[in-house]
């Protein structure tokens, strides 16, 4: 299937049930969940924690797949982070790691209709789409996210949403959309990012 035509979804967990959460995929036809989490695991939700979560999927007959070590909103490693500790998601675009994983996604969307998972149910707040969705769609990948009610919204609407809330969605003289949209993505990644803390930054620093 040419990448042209090659359509992938994504969707959060959010504070859906099980069931509720599983309908979900049924209706837009998912057969296969690519768990992006960096952490697979929910405090407050514990039905999505990974283990649990792959039994259940499978009961349902939905494949699962963790793909949070190449595609996780925090990276791999204190080279992804600026000197306050907050990861920047064009580190992260840049390593082979994070290649690899869209390479996975692009295969797997060939073979059945996937959606990337993560925890927030806003597409525009959470890395799927403001990380991994960004650069898929630069394969030209057709990317559909999924809202918490079921509707689906096209990753050019979203980014259309995207200029509105960051307050770039009037056309300028001097830049073109590309231009713009670039800068209200970085706006956005200000509000998202994962930023380590301090412990975590003392335990990176080479003794």
């Amino acid at each position: 299937m040419p990448a042209q035509s090659l359509q992938i979804f994504t969707v959060g967990h959010s504070t859906h049930s099980l069931n509720s959460f599983v309908n979900l995929l049924r209706v837009a036809r998912i057969s296969a969940i690519a768990d992006v989490r960096s952490t697979p695991y929910s405090r407050h939700q514990p039905h999505f924690n990974r283990e649990a979560f792959r039994s259940s999927l499978k009961d349902a007959n939905i494949s699962y797949a963790f793909l949070g070590h190449e595609l996780g909103g925090r990276g791999v490693g204190p080279s992804v982070r600026d000197q306050h500790g907050r990861v920047r998601y064009e580190r992260i675009a840049e390593t082979d790691l994070f290649r690899e994983g869209l390479k996975r996604l692009r295969e797997g969307g060939e073979r059945m209709p996937v959606a990337i998972m993560c925890t927030e149910g806003e597409p525009l707040s959470c890395h799927r789409t403001i990380l991994v969705s960004r650069y898929l769609a630069e394969y030209g990948v057709e990317i559909a996210h999924i809202h918490p009610d079921g509707m689906l919204e096209s990753h050019r609407d979203t980014e259309e949403r995207l200029l509105r809330i960051t307050g770039l969605h009037q056309p300028e003289m001097f830049r073109t959309r590309d231009e713009i949209l670039k800068e209200a993505y970085q706006r956005q990644e200000e509000r998202i990012a994962y930023v380590a803390p301090r412990a975590e930054l003392q335990e990176s620093i080479p003794s």
